[in-house]
C-alpha cells in the first residue's frame, strides 16, 4: 500500500489510473476505523482496482463545542488494518494540505441540510460536501463507497453528485453492528462501562418498530410513541430526535406509503450517537432494515 500525503501526488495517480481505464474506488473516511469501514473497503474491492482509503478529520464539519480535538485519531493502527486488507493507496493529507490559507470556498445542498442533523449541527453537512467535493476531485473515483448509518449524509452527497454532474456515483453500503446490536461507529470507542450497555438502546428502539410493522401496525405516531418508550427505559440516554422521515425530502411522513427512513439521534452520556431503518414498502408488506 502507498501512502499519499499530498494533493498533487493523489491526483497524479489517479490520472494515470484512469488513463489506463481502471476503476477507481473511494472509500472516504475520517480514521479511527472499525469494520464497518473495512466492510466498504471490502464493496469497493469487488468492483474496484485500485482501491484508495482517505482518511482526514475534517474540521470544517465540526462545530464549536463538538469533538474536533478528541475524535479518535489512530492513523499507524489504520495504516496496519488497510494493509491487511490489500488497499492500493491511502490519502491521509493535513489540514493545510486541503485548506491552504487561501481557501475561500464551501459546497451547500439547500434544503436536505437544514433538518434533523444540520438543524442540530449549523454548519455540519457544508463541512461535509465541501470535503466530499474535494476528495472526488482529487481521487477521481468512478465508485464512491458511504455507509447506511448516516442517511441523511448520503442523501445529501448523492444530490451534490446529481447536481454537480459529478462523474462519481455513489454506492451505499448496510450498516454494521456489534453483535448486540450497536451500530458501529468511531465514536463508539467513547463509551466506557454502562454507557456501553446503554447505548444498545438505540437498536432496541428501532427494532421495537420493526417488530410492530412486522405485528401490523403502520401509524408513525404509534410506531414513534413505541420507540420513545424504550429509549425512555435508559436513564443515560438523551433522545436528541426520533422522525420517520421520506428516504427521498427527509420530510416527516404521516403515513408509510413509499420508502422511508425512522431516524434516531441521542447521547449517551457524554456520546452522541446517530442510527436509522429503513422501511421499504413490497408489495402488502413492508420491509424493515436495520
Amino acid at each position: 500500500m502507498e501512502t499519499i500525503h499530498t494533493v498533487a501526488w493523489m491526483k497524479h495517480v489517479a490520472a494515470e489510473a484512469r488513463r489506463q481505464d481502471r476503476v477507481i474506488g473511494l472509500v472516504p473516511t475520517m480514521g479511527a476505523l472499525h469494520e464497518g469501514h473495512l466492510s466498504l473497503v471490502r464493496a469497493a474491492q469487488k468492483q474496484c482496482s485500485p482501491v484508495v482509503v482517505s482518511i482526514f478529520v475534517n474540521p470544517k464539519q465540526f462545530g464549536p463545542a463538538e469533538d474536533f480535538q478528541k475524535y479518535p485519531r489512530t492513523l499507524e493502527a489504520d495504516c496496519r488494518s488497510l494493509e491487511q486488507h490489500g488497499v492500493d493507496y491511502l490519502f491521509a493529507p493535513s489540514p493545510e494540505e486541503i485548506y491552504p490559507a487561501a481557501f475561500r470556498t464551501a459546497v451547500v445542498v439547500e434544503g436536505l441540510s437544514e433538518r434533523l442533523e444540520g438543524r442540530l449541527r449549523p454548519g455540519h453537512f457544508r463541512g461535509v460536501t465541501t470535503i466530499v467535493l474535494k476528495l472526488l476531485e482529487i481521487a477521481q473515483p468512478r465508485l464512491a463507497f458511504f455507509g447506511r448509518k448516516d442517511a441523511q449524509q448520503v442523501r445529501i452527497i448523492r444530490q451534490m453528485a446529481l447536481d454537480l454532474n459529478l462523474d462519481a456515483e455513489i454506492v451505499v453500503c448496510p450498516i454494521v453492528r456489534e453483535s448486540d446490536g450497536l451500530a458501529l461507529s468511531s465514536r463508539n470507542a467513547y463509551l466506557r462501562g454502562a454507557d456501553r450497555q446503554a447505548a444498545t438502546v438505540l437498536y432496541r428502539s428501532l427494532d421495537a418498530v420493526r417488530r410492530a410493522i412486522v405485528a401490523g401496525e403502520r401509524n408513525p405516531a404509534y410506531l414513534l410513541m413505541a420507540l420513545r418508550q424504550v429509549i425512555a427505559s435508559e436513564r443515560a440516554v438523551t433522545l436528541d430526535y426520533a422522525e420517520f422521515v421520506d428516504a427521498d425530502t427527509f420530510e416527516p411522513v404521516v403515513a408509510l406509503r413509499k420508502a422511508s427512513y425512522v431516524l434516531i439521534a441521542a447521547r449517551v452520556g457524554q456520546t452522541r450517537l446517530i442510527d436509522n431503518a429503513l422501511l421499504e414498502p413490497a408489495a402488502e408488506s413492508l420491509n424493515v432494515t436495520l
